[in-house]
């Protein structure tokens, strides 16, 4: 089995998970990047004011998604990109969160997808100061990024993630997983606005 993922990266208007304003995705086929995509997404309701805090970390205004997909509209797309890949992100838990509570809060079930953190992977991987994704990105060789640019940051992750898998001399993503030490988690759905 070739080393076959999708790195995802979510940047939100503001603290809560379920304001995904802007998503990057990066596939991975053969432990080659063959295919990369982002767009904007307009925060579902309540959820949907940007605060100076996160706007000053990625750039996104509420000017920049007037007319993007809401988070129903563009889950089409995420999943057909996704297809039945292993997901990844650095520090997956957040993205996965903002995935499940999206889904929530729009009464949408959320996708029973796999995933597992390079943030983890790499913690048990390299020996650095920090495990931030630009520094674990440089010591994967990748540098140089707009990094929260949510594209930028799920090839970032994705570098990292192919670089480990050389180190480790892993042929695929649960080999990877299994020799870094690192869980195959999944996403399990919340109750959804519809059924809560």
């Amino acid at each position: 089995m070739p080393l076959d993922f999708t790195a995802i990266d979510f940047e939100t208007a503001n603290s809560s998970m379920a304001s995904a304003c802007s998503v990057g995705l990066i596939k991975v086929r053969d432990g080659q990047i063959v295919d990369r995509i982002g767009w904007f997404i307009q925060p579902p309701a309540p959820h949907d004011h940007f605060i100076d805090w996160n706007t000053r970390i990625h750039g996104i205004t509420i000017d920049m998604v007037q007319g993007a997909p809401t988070w129903v509209e563009q889950m089409v797309d995420l999943m057909a990109f996704i297809d039945d890949d292993h997901l990844v992100a650095h520090n997956a838990g957040f993205d996965m969160g903002v995935i499940k509570m999206a889904c929530a809060v729009t009464g949408i079930v959320a996708p029973a997808y796999n995933y597992f953190c390079s943030l983890q992977i790499a913690r048990n991987t390299y020996t650095l100061d920090s495990y931030r994704l630009p520094s674990v990105a440089l010591a994967a060789g990748f540098e140089d990024f707009p990094h929260h640019d949510a594209v930028a940051d799920a090839e970032a992750c994705a570098a990292i993630i192919i670089h480990a898998a050389d180190r480790y001399g892993a042929i695929d993503v649960p080999e990877l997983t299994a020799m870094s030490g690192v869980r195959i988690s999944s996403i399990v759905a919340l109750p959804t606005a519809a059924t809560a």
